[in-house]
């Protein structure tokens, strides 16, 4: 039981029992119903008779053209579905695993087999039926023609209910393996789609009724006829008599017939007598041998064949013999007008199918147009609304679509104004922590200052107190002169130091909005990165090794600021990704490749959970826990975005570390 369980799993075996079960209803449908709509002799079918004239009796025939379908339906289906089978029985396992191609594989069977399982169904079963009735001695070309007519009626049911009834089986796998990029399969237009379902059914309809109807018409005409026929011979004969075979003859040519094209025949034992017209056929000789007085002397031509008689058995000379008037009851005026019919209606119905199902996609197409231009405009505008012009179903869609817009305007407002307080909170805790250095940055050139400022003092007591010393000459004067510059010199250059702390502080305290879309070098890109994170790293004992392999006269144009805020945010991460173990380093490469400016950042502490990858830049992650917001680097991929039109990668191996790389085009 557990086997056969798990077998029918497999989503092979569920569409193979629903393609079964449909087409054995069909078939069930279409033999019953073909007989009547043939007009089948009485007694010709599932008789001693039928199989002597078929071979095989009609029931049979039937059987073996049912299980050729559904041996092929099952033999295809499961070939065609295994790899999807294997996908399905193994997913949730845990050590299987499969790439996307394997994947795009899968989906793209479950888009294009219902189409081409519905082709399929339209060719196999009309092909394998003709074959059937050929070999079976069905080989009159108006009887083919006919079945064939009304078995591809029943076969557009059989494609159109598979299609439908097995759909939601693959739309189940295609909703478990959706991924974004991966939607592949033929594209079938919604105008077609429809077709497919719609057309096929109104044709059935339009072929079968035009069928009950030329059936009823052509009965009607051949109770007629045999009255008639029939009428002569039981007038022109005496069952009771015995006649010589001369006078048959003469009572028949005697006989007005209908219709010049009717024939007269006579059947004694194997031969037959042909008086006028054409000879009666094997089927209509042995009908009227064996089971003609059954039905009062009817007779009937093979199957579909719109040719019967009426018959008359009599004592003869040479033994019993069986004299009759074979007429053909077929209406080709009918047979025409109903054509014209079918494919006048068939046209009619398909151009208003076809600006229906236009009318239906178009409604459709307004909100996907809509929803395409928000998803492709990199600023939407929420504002727009589409105007409902309907009262049905989409004018509901429409109108929940206008209901969307007017929610996601008030969602993006809500997350602008989130967003800006976030950013602004990431940029005071940046400041919060480069004021810690501030201090021990503008101390030690202060000292120096001071140390300077009593070095001078002292100098100017010594000069002020040797003017008048008779002693001093010149070259002490000089000496002099040369130290008080010497300590100029040295202030000066700390109160540059202090100016360059000072500026690259405060390009770091305006807000994010503002710019400064100037020129820079990359020394003062490098200048400001060492002294904003000179105290963090010394405090992390983290050594940073800078290589400038660019040219002294690069120059890059943007906001320098909103650059080093990125290169200190990833150098920041760099440190923690060592979890405070000291005396590691971190390397700040600068090259150029091409026509782009590489900044690598490099460390080679613990490397990126896989987790954490995945969702890198597409989210605010964080793995500080709460201790983190995710912004920092979100924030860096944005601004190297939209400030200078570059990218932002990474390579992280777990345990061995992990490389930033900001990628600048040069202009």
């Amino acid at each position: 039981m557990k086997k056969k369980y798990y077998a029918f799993k497999k989503p092979s075996s569920r569409i193979v029992v629903r393609y079964c079960a449909i087409a054995l209803v069909v078939l069930l449908a279409c033999a019953s119903l073909l007989p009547t709509l043939l007009n089948y002799a009485p007694g010709s079918i599932n008789t001693a008779f039928d199989i002597k004239m078929s071979y095989i009796s009609y029931i049979q025939q039937f059987c073996i053209i049912g299980l050729v379908i559904l041996f092929l339906i099952f033999v295809s289906t499961k070939l065609l579905l295994r790899d999807i089978d294997k996908w399905y029985l193994n997913k949730d396992k845990e050590n299987y695993s499969y790439d996307i191609k394997y994947i795009q594989k899968i989906r793209k069977k479950c888009f294009n087999l219902p189409y081409i399982i519905f082709l399929f169904e339209l060719l196999l079963p009309t092909i394998g039926i003709s074959a059937v009735l050929f070999f079976t001695g069905s080989h009159h070309a108006i009887m083919l023609l006919k079945i064939l007519v009304i078995v591809i009626s029943f076969v557009l049911l059989l494609a159109v209910f598979t299609y439908i009834f097995s759909k939601d089986l693959y739309d189940q796998i295609l909703r478990s393996t959706y991924e974004e990029g991966i939607n592949i399969g033929i594209r079938v237009n919604l105008v077609y789609k429809i077709a497919m379902q719609i057309l096929p059914v109104f044709l059935t309809v339009l072929l079968l009724s035009s069928f009950i109807a030329y059936s009823r018409s052509v009965k009607e005409k051949e109770d007629i006829f045999y009255t008639i026929y029939n009428e002569k011979l039981n007038s022109s004969f005496d069952k009771n008599l015995t006649y010589d075979i001369n006078q048959i003859k003469d009572i028949l040519n005697n006989l007005e017939l209908y219709n010049a094209s009717d024939s007269k025949f006579i059947i004694i034992g194997d031969d037959v007598i042909t008086l006028t017209g054409t000879k009666p056929s094997d089927f209509m000789i042995e009908y009227t041998k064996e089971l003609s007085e059954q039905y009062n002397g009817r007779t009937y031509d093979s199957y579909g064949v719109d040719t019967q008689g009426a018959t008359l058995k009599l004592n003869s000379s040479e033994g019993i013999c069986y004299v009759g008037i074979c007429y053909n009851i077929s209406s080709n005026e009918t047979l025409y007008f109903l054509f014209v019919e079918v494919i006048s209606l068939l046209i009619i119905i398909s151009f208003v199918l076809y600006y229906f199902s236009k009318s239906l996609s178009n409604d459709i197409q307004v909100v996907t147009n809509g929803l395409n231009n928000i998803g492709n405009d990199s600023n939407p505008s929420y504002s727009q609304k589409l105007p409902v012009i309907s009262n049905d179903e989409f004018g509901d869609l429409t109108q929940a679509f206008n209901k969307v817009q007017t929610l996601n305007a008030k969602q993006v407002k809500l997350i602008r104004n989130n967003q800006e307080t976030l950013m602004e909170r990431e940029r005071l805790a940046s400041l919060g922590q480069l004021i810690g250095g501030i201090a021990h940055n503008l101390k030690t050139p202060i000292m120096s200052i001071s140390g300077a400022a009593e070095g001078l003092s002292d100098l100017i007591k010594e000069y002020d107190s040797s003017i008048d010393d008779p002693e001093v000459n010149s070259n002490d004067h000089h000496d002099i002169a040369k130290d008080m510059n010497s300590w100029v010199s040295k202030i000066k250059s700390y109160t540059e130091y202090m100016s360059d702390i000072i500026t690259a502080v405060k390009g770091q305290a305006v807000t994010l909005s503002e710019t400064d879309t100037i020129f820079f070098d990359i020394e003062e890109l490098i200048k400001r990165v060492d002294i904003l994170m000179k105290h963090e790293l010394k405090n992390a004992l983290i050594y940073l090794n800078v290589s400038l392999k660019t040219p002294e006269n690069l120059k890059l144009h943007g906001d320098i600021n909103s650059l080093v805020q990125v290169i200190n945010n990833m150098i920041s991460n760099s440190i923690q990704a060592y979890e405070g173990k000291p005396e590691q380093n971190i390397d700040l490469i600068v090259a150029q490749k091409d026509n782009n400016l590489i900044i690598s950042i490099k460390d080679y502490g613990c490397g990126l959970p896989d987790k954490v990858k995945s969702k890198l830049f597409k989210e605010m992650i964080t793995t500080k826990g709460k201790n983190g917001t995710g912004l920092g680097l979100y924030m860096s991929y944005s601004t190297i975005k939209a400030h200078f039109g570059g990218e932002i990668t990474f390579e992280s191996e777990k345990g061995k570390g992990t490389t930033f790389h900001i990628i600048i085009p040069l202009n």
